[in-house]
């Protein structure tokens, strides 16, 4: 393939070997003109460039880059054109099989943000009100000296490390070790205010917390139920794959939302439910499926624990009680019932409107039982499809960046950090040593769940003699998070004037650095974005991509783990930290801290994907089906695209990745899986083992328990271990087996090394065993708050007190009569600093606003495009654009959460370092929001709160 310029000059060889499948190419092969496909005032630069261009016109050879997308979970492959070590173009790969060439407005913009010139250039701090540039020196040991006195005045919990959903799965990693030998819990990211909910319920439901099928898979959907789901500006590649099963199998769309989406423009039925009330809803679905005897009963019999339970509950759910509750009419459920019933395989597909939530754990449980109830699991076009909102949120999360686990979620157990000390090749009792010896509420902080981002707040402001650890904290370090995105902004406000320092590691400041009325102790350090580095990400559907490095660090901006490395070196635990990973120029060895995560992460897989293998996949990106995902010859044959984990066993064992979780119609070897004995082998005298299903191969036909040694030897299958892993078996199971015997000799025999269970449509281990419907804690319907009341309050919850009916006891409908919501834009993406900072974005929507129903706009006295304010139940108020349309209800507005800059009326543009500001600024939505956290995982709760709205006067 020649790519030129309009000179006609050749490209560079690299560029030929480096590129695929291009839009250039599919456009020149398909005879069709770059104009005639799209304008230049839909296109960012990259993708306005003529149809032939490959070289400068001084001509400078072009290099290509495979690179992923660094927004949505989608996974988007990129070509990144490099000429001169600047990034000068990018095309969508048309030969990656997520995307097919597909990009969203966020993704076709992408180069901006290598190059953005709004990005941090240099570490800062903040002196007398003003920032002040400092060498990377002295940021390290000022900031260092700060928190080695804290950490000796009150401990290692009183400072926060709040990690990314940005980093790498390598950095990911590297962030939660790092915390855990600074020694504390208190570590965590995004993933508590997206989908905490999502992986509690559904791990506890069926063993793991994510997505079960894939993008892709979507393609052999009969049904599809959107519900807090609005791919279309969230994740609006995943379209693509929607609109094939529209188009292959007539699939039946059903959305559900409060709010008139743009997926639901696309969609065969719209629902509009009240906020808040999904629990109802769905029982609402499932009381037409029982009384209509439409479940799965044989796989509800084979696969299925507690439905019984359900079906008791879901028996009060009468088609009068749904309309009560959720606002839908009998008639529009069954309808809807019968759809998901007569067009088998269907999946569900859910995002933060379901999971942000107090009752969001009730709700994803309840999205999993409707599943379960249909027969919908471990099947293609089936299953639960959580799209997630950052890059590297899935990868984030399996890798420990939580304050609750470490990675791969084992707990925090002495067996757990015995495991892990094991992998790192420290000490245990070193470890132990890191941490605070104390003991509060019977656990020591090194056994006991760490603050949880979406509660930092209380972590300074509440009284230290209500927490479970000794000191408030006193340092917060923002290391690529976005603090616009949590509720509470007042409160947030006060906390961060109450800190000793605020730590923002970022490649661009962000509201965090002026929302608050601080003079000093701010430090901005400007760390790359992934595009200055390499290594992989983790899609929402589990598979690991991997990611060239594009260009060189800009500014003086340093990749996140060499800025790890540079604290721990301060901190004098460097020499423990990388005791198996190589230092190069400052910077930690980005395979080595693969092969040391490949070492460790038995429970979910994470063991198979080598650096070596994640490269020859990412090498032959054109050899993978589209539908299935599977290597169709080359060197990836067999495979599945990215070896969705679990990728079962070392490298060597070469297994292929696991596409679709719980399908027993293949062998484990090939990728199949039974639902996880995790809950034991029976309760109350009833098994809870599957019962006469198996993975296809089985050596055992019917339910077996999670695999270790005594089960081996028991079945006589220890002899097939070799002699040196016999040695590194004796004594473990399939989770801390570092041989990997276990898990080898499991799969050997056809089994799945986790057991052979039935999922559980109860969890007797959290509030609510079979999920419930709870008004939310600001609720205008207060008729039904006797009948549905939230909990009781709680004296510690992840270490802190935790309001719920002290909070709903009190009566605000009145004041704050309206019901707010709030979402995301296509243009813009978390709290938006970097997207606001792309010019090509900032163009496309340059206001905050609220969307207001005409009756509403009309009964208080504003028309469309007027200023008004927002006005939340306990006091956050905003100043923003009135958007009236038909799109939310009568009696409930929505805001988008992606805007910073303003606060309450005032503009903060001035407060930004020179040059740094994003191109738009606005209100943040969550200055409005309210309190409220769900008990298991202390997600906050953004969907459903009170607030009022009126004109604003000049």
């Amino acid at each position: 393939m020649n790519l030129t310029k309009k000179s006609d000059k050749p490209a560079a060889p690299s560029a030929a070997a480096g590129l695929g499948l291009s839009r250039r190419r599919f456009l020149k092969n398909s005879g069709i003109a770059a104009g005639g496909v799209a304008t230049a005032s839909m296109m960012a630069p990259g993708m306005m460039q003529q149809a032939e261009a490959a070289t400068t016109a001084a001509g400078a050879p072009t290099d290509v880059k495979r690179t992923i997308c660094s927004h949505c979970s989608v996974g988007c492959g990129v070509y990144a054109e490099v000429q001169n070590g600047v990034w000068t173009g990018q095309e969508p790969a048309f030969d990656h099989p997520f995307n097919a060439g597909g990009h969203c407005a966020k993704g076709a913009a992408l180069r901006e943000h290598g190059h953005g010139e709004r990005r941090l250039k240099y570490p800062m701090k903040l002196v007398d009100g003003k920032w002040k540039k400092i060498s990377w020196d002295d940021a390290i040991n000022e900031v260092g000296d700060k928190m080695l006195q804290v950490r000796k005045e009150s401990g290692p919990d009183s400072v926060y490390w709040l990690g990314s959903a940005k980093f790498s799965n390598e950095q990911a990693y590297l962030f939660r070790k790092y915390a855990a030998f600074w020694g504390t819990n208190n570590v965590d990211h995004q993933a508590r205010i997206c989908h905490s909910t999502t992986v509690a319920g559904v791990a506890n439901t069926w063993g793991y917390g994510a997505m079960t099928n894939s993008f892709n898979d979507i393609h052999f959907a009969k049904s599809i139920i959107l519900i807090g789901s609005n791919p279309a500006e969230a994740h609006p590649v995943s379209l693509q794959h929607i609109f094939r099963a529209k188009e292959r199998n007539k699939a039946h769309i059903i959305c559900v939302d409060p709010r008139f989406t743009r997926t639901a423009a696309h969609a065969n039925e719209y629902i509009r439910i009240r906020p808040g009330s999904d629990v109802a809803f769905i029982w609402g679905l499932l009381w037409h499926i029982f009384e209509n005897g439409w479940e799965d009963k044989e796989f509800i019999r084979q696969r299925v624990y507690g439905m019984d339970e359900v079906r008791e509950e879901v028996k009060k759910w009468t088609p009068e009680e749904v309309e009560n509750v959720t606002g839908v009419k009998g008639s529009q459920m069954r309808r809807a019932a019968k759809e998901l019933a007569e067009n088998r395989p269907g999946t569900v597909i859910w995002c933060m409107g379901g999971t942000q939530h107090t009752t969001g754990n009730n709700n994803t449980r309840a999205y999993c039982i409707l599943m379960l109830a249909l027969g919908n699991m471990g099947t293609s076009g089936g299953g639960t499809n959580i799209f997630r909102g950052h890059d590297n949120v899935q990868g984030a999360t399996d890798l420990g960046v939580l304050s609750h686990t470490l990675p791969g979620y084992y707990g925090l157990s002495d067996g757990a950090w015995k495991h892990w000390s094991k992998v790192w090749d420290v000490d245990f009792e070193w470890m132990q040593s890191r941490f605070d010896q104390e003991v509060y509420r019977k656990l020591k902080p090194m056994n006991n769940k760490g603050i949880p981002v979406s509660r930092w707040i209380d972590g300074i402001l509440e009284d230290k003699k209500l927490m479970d650890q000794k000191d408030n904290l006193r340092v917060m370090v923002a290391w690529g998070h976005a603090v616009n995105s949590q509720t509470r902004g007042p409160e947030m406000k006060k906390a961060i004037e109450k800190l000793d320092t605020l730590v923002i590691v970022d490649p661009y400041p962000t509201h965090a650095a002026v929302m608050s009325d601080r003079k000093n102790g701010v430090y901005l350090i400007p760390a790359c974005t992934q595009f200055e580095t390499y290594g992989s990400v983790t899609a929402s559907n589990r598979s690991i991509q991997w990611r060239d490095q594009v260009i060189e660090p800009l500014f003086e901006s340093k990749p996140d783990h060499e800025i790890m490395y540079l604290f721990a070196k301060k901190f004098g635990f460097e020499k423990q930290l990388f005791k198996n990973i190589e230092i190069k120029n400052n910077q930690p060895v980005v395979e080595d801290i693969t092969r040391e995560f490949n070492k460790g992460m038995w429970t979910i897989g994470y063991t198979g994907q080598s650096p070596e293998r994640l490269k020859t996949h990412q090498k032959n990106w054109h050899t993978f089906n589209f539908d299935t995902l599977k290597g169709e010859g080359g060197p990836a044959n067999g495979d599945y695209y990215g070896m969705p984990w679990p990728c079962w066993g070392t490298a060597e064992h070469a297994h292929p990745g696991t596409p679709i979780l719980y399908d027993t119609s293949k062998p484990v070897a090939e990728g199949g899986l039974t639902f996880r004995a995790r809950f034991g082998v029976e309760r109350d005298g009833v098994s809870l083992l599957a019962e006469g299903s198996f993975s296809k191969g089985s050596d055992i036909k019917d339910g077996y328990p999670e695999f270790s040694d005594k089960l081996l030897k028991k079945l006589g299958w220890w002899d097939d271990l070799t002699a040196e892993e016999k040695k590194l078996a004796e004594g473990k199971n399939w989770k801390t087996d570092l041989s990997g015997g276990i898990q080898r000799v499991a799969i050997a025999h056809g089994c799945s090394p986790f057991g052979n269970a039935k999922a559980r449509a109860v969890v007797w281990t959290f509030p609510d065993k079979v999920p419930l419907h709870r008004e939310p804690l600001y609720t205008a319907r207060r008729d039904l708050v006797s009948k549905y009341p939230t909990w009781n309050d709680s004296e510690s919850m992840y270490r802190l007190p935790t309001m719920y009916k002290s909070i709903q006891d009190k009566d605000l409908s009145k004041e704050y009569p309206i019901i707010l919501t709030s979402g995301r834009l296509v243009e813009y993406e978390g709290g938006g600093e970097e997207t606001r900072s792309n010019p090509w974005l900032a163009e496309l929507q340059q206001e905050m606003f609220v969307e207001v129903h005409p009756a509403d706009a009309n009964t208080l006295g504003f028309k469309d495009g007027d200023d008004v304010w927002v006005e939340g139940a306990e006091g956050g108020k905003v100043l923003v654009k009135a958007l009236v349309t038909r799109r939310v209800d009568q009696g409930v507005v929505f805001m988008p959460f992606h805007f910073g800059g303003k606060f309450q009326g005032k503009d903060l543009t001035d407060k930004y370092p020179d040059g740094a500001a994003p191109y738009v600024v606005g209100e943040a939505a969550n200055t409005a929001t309210t309190y409220g956290y769900d008990p298991v995982t202390q997600m906050q709760e953004t969907k459903v709160t009170l607030c009022r709205v009126q004109k604003a006067t000049a």
